[in-house]
């Protein structure tokens, strides 16, 4: 019998794996499982050994660095789809970053260099990954970014990613009425606080991840295979008509 979830011939583009415990390294297993060829991006030499035996693992063709700050680089994970594929289905854009001082300070203190660089890195990267995906959608795909609850309310410590996730909200909503024509869906995964290596700059976040569970009505954490469930139903056949949604995964 045939899975009725089933990305057998999709082509997906992973970017922000950092290690095992990666958002995006659940959301690649659940694609990989499901059958999606993939491929995936490292930051830096320094992330090279921890990211390639997985993208490895995930039958990963393509293994390219990517800094979005390095246009270069961005470009040039393209040319590489493009060469070796011709087309792409989904990309997931889960990656994040604001300088620790202006992350675990104030949002009123934050940094006019900070901040530009928060929304550079974490939300503008998302809008120039989808220019570069849009010409190799031809029959359609999905864009997924992650995003936070801190973006619409105000979550302690969450600081100054915050605003800058709500910014990345809203690129979700116009970026789906934009593409919708073109049947390039755009979503968002909300999860819950979850352990990761990003979560390690949030000042107090077991404090955060502690009310995260005594508020949900289920009362207990999520983990990567619930984000991944969900990322891959979005990037699946049989969510072709949901698109500019912020979907809450948090119990």
């Amino acid at each position: 019998m045939t899975a009725l979830l089933d990305l057998t011939g999709k082509k997906g583009l992973i970017v922000g794996i950092a290690n095992e415990h990666s958002i995006a390294y659940g959301c690649a297993r659940v694609f990989h499982t499901a059958g999606a060829a993939l491929a995936v991006t490292y930051l830096n030499e320094k992330a090279e050994p921890f990211v390639r035996p997985l993208a490895q693992s995930l039958g990963a063709r393509i293994i390219l660095p990517c800094d979005v700050q390095d246009e270069n680089q961005l470009a040039a994970v393209f040319r590489e789809v493009t060469e070796h594929w011709g087309s792409l289905d989904f990309l997931l854009h889960s990656i994040a970053f604001a300088p620790k001082i202006d992350l675990q300070g104030r949002v009123v203190d934050c940094s006019s260099d900070g901040f530009l660089k928060a929304m550079d890195i974490s939300c503008h990267s998302f809008l120039r990954m989808a220019k570069y995906a849009e010409p190799l959608m031809k029959n359609g795909g999905s864009l997924l970014t992650l995003t936070y609850i801190g973006s619409q309310e105000a979550i302690p410590n969450y600081g100054i990613m915050g605003p800058v996730k709500a910014a990345l909200e809203s690129c979700v909503r116009y970026m789906a009425v934009e593409l919708g024509d073109k049947d390039i869906r755009v979503n968002a995964l909300s999860p819950a606080a979850m352990k990761t290596r990003a979560a390690g700059g949030i000042a107090h976040f077991d404090d955060l991840l502690k009310h995260s569970q005594d508020i949900a009505p289920m009362h207990h954490s999520i983990d990567l295979d619930d984000v991944g469930n969900m990322a891959a139903f979005l990037v699946s056949d049989l969510s072709k008509n949901i698109t500019g949604g912020i979907h809450r995964i948090n119990g």
